[in-house]
Order: C-alpha cells, then sequence, then structure tokens
C-alpha cells in the first residue's frame, strides 16, 4: 500500500485506550453543515466526541472564502460498522477467490476499518468533504465512499492520476483539518479523525484519548 498504514496494522490494535470521558455531541446543533446521505433515524450518524468537534470547527475557519467543510458522517453503531466491513470483505472476496482470511481483512480495510478498532464507533473519525456557500462539492476527483475498485484507486489521499482543480481541491480539504490537528487515512480522502487508537500510532502518542461509545 505504498506505506500506507492500514487499520488492521497490529500496531494500530496494541494502542492502549485511556478513555478521556468526553461525551458525543450532535454537529449540528454547533453550527456545522450536515449532509443527509448518512442520515439515521436516531441521529448518530451526526455525534462525534467533543474534541474532534472543536477540531472541525477550527478547520472549518481556516478555509479559503466561499469554501465550506461539510459534514457527512461521524458515529456508526456497532452492528453498522460490521455490516459495513462485512459487505466489502465480501465484495473483495467475490473479486479474488484465492485470497486467504489475512488478505482478505488487509484489502477489506482500506476502505472499511475492522469493527473492533473502528474509530468511527469511538466517536472520533468524521468523513467529510468541501462545499461552495451556492453549489455542489467542489470538483475531488472521486465521490465520497468510493471504493479503491470503484475509483479505480482515486479515492485515495495521494492519487497521482488526477486533474489540477481536483489536486488543489483535496490540498484545501487535506490541510485545513491537519493544521486543527486530525489526520487522515491514506486510502480515503475524505476521513479525519482524532484521539483513537490509529491516531495515536501515526502522531507517536503512547495511548489513545477514546474507546468504544454509547450514543446518550
Amino acid at each position: 500500500m505504498n506505506g500506507i498504514v492500514l487499520m488492521s496494522d497490529r500496531r494500530v490494535a496494541a494502542i492502549p485506550v485511556r478513555e478521556c470521558g468526553e461525551r458525543l455531541v450532535d454537529v449540528r446543533a454547533h453550527g456545522m453543515a450536515a449532509d443527509d446521505r448518512r442520515r439515521d433515524v436516531a441521529g448518530a450518524y451526526a455525534h462525534v466526541r467533543q474534541g474532534v468537534l472543536t477540531r472541525l470547527l477550527h478547520a472549518r475557519s481556516l478555509l479559503p472564502t466561499g469554501v465550506r467543510l461539510l459534514f457527512v458522517e461521524g458515529f456508526r453503531p456497532p452492528d453498522l460498522q460490521r455490516r459495513y466491513f462485512e459487505e466489502y470483505s465480501d465484495e473483495v472476496a467475490r473479486t479474488h477467490p484465492d485470497w486467504r482470511a489475512t488478505e482478505l481483512r488487509e484489502a477489506a480495510s482500506r476502505f472499511v476499518s475492522p469493527p473492533e478498532i473502528a474509530p468511527h464507533f469511538a466517536g472520533t473519525a468524521v468523513d467529510v468533504t468541501l462545499t461552495g456557500h451556492r453549489g455542489p462539492e467542489p470538483a475531488p476527483g472521486t465521490r465520497v465512499d468510493a471504493s479503491p475498485e470503484k475509483s479505480d484507486g482515486a479515492c485515495s489521499t495521494g492519487a497521482p492520476a488526477l486533474g489540477a482543480r481536483a489536486r488543489t481541491n483535496r490540498a484545501v480539504l487535506g490541510g485545513a483539518p491537519s493544521a486543527a490537528g486530525s489526520i487522515t487515512y491514506g486510502t480515503e480522502r475524505w476521513h479525519r479523525s482524532y484521539g483513537n487508537r490509529y491516531w495515536a500510532l501515526r502522531t507517536g502518542r503512547p495511548a489513545a484519548l477514546y474507546g468504544p461509545v454509547g450514543l446518550p
């Protein structure tokens, strides 16, 4: 994976969690523009930990004039995360019927985190994109949630075969959240996270700040 650390990496699971106890908060109650493509009856999708929201709001303030941060999805209940992972694993298995279970797990984790370490389940990961004040998302090279297979690899943050406009927009989408303290996932241009085990590994922290949490 060209040096990308995947969610299935054993080093991620080995990071301890020192739960700080921050609650989940609804981003819509704090002025974040939220898309409805992942909306659920309970509104779980719009929740993140307070520390994550703080960094989203900071990132929003750093964007160029005329560009907005659009929230797509945050918290996922464990059953939903498990379903996403199993469905994508099955899709990969159909394409590669000769792969071993370990190979399938690694390949699936390019796009969906294994349920037991999923940062969305901890309320620490968000899927976000950009939008103009009066128009749709600026050209990003691929839609949100386009798998590696369906996007021919263009879903990766650093995908090489992109036009100049898509590269510019991705730089904006990546730059503001990074400056606000979150990290990206190299295989998903829309994914940002803070405070979870993957974040701790990538940033050299001894422990994660947040573990699995339930919706209030």
